[in-house]
C-alpha cells in the first residue's frame, strides 16, 4: 500500500525531505502523498521513513491503494530507472 498523510498534519516539514522518491509535497492545508511515487521506503528502508519521523503519527497506509510487497519493489524499480 501507498501511505497517505491526514489531516492531523501540523505542516511540521519533517517528512517531505526524508522521502527517498520525492512523493511527499506540500498540498493545498498540508503535506501529500503522490501514491504512484510511494512504496512505503522499499528498496530503501527497512520502515517508510516519514513514519519515523512525523511527530503527530498522521501518515496511516493508504487504504485505497492496495499493494504487495512485491508491487511495491517493482514500483521501487520502475522508479529508479526512470
Amino acid at each position: 500500500m501507498a501511505l497517505l498523510i491526514t489531516d492531523e498534519c501540523i505542516n511540521c516539514d519533517v517528512c517531505e525531505p526524508e522521502c527517498p522518491n520525492g512523493a511527499i509535497y506540500q498540498g493545498q492545508e498540508t503535506y501529500e502523498i503522490h501514491a504512484h511515487l510511494c512504496t512505503e521506503c522499499v528498496g530503501h528502508f527497512d520502515k517508510p521513513q516519514c513514519v519515523v519521523v512525523c511527530p503527530v503519527d498522521c501518515i496511516p497506509l493508504n487504504p485505497e491503494v492496495v499493494e504487495t510487497q512485491a508491487q511495491l519493489l517493482a514500483k521501487y524499480h520502475r522508479i529508479i530507472q526512470a
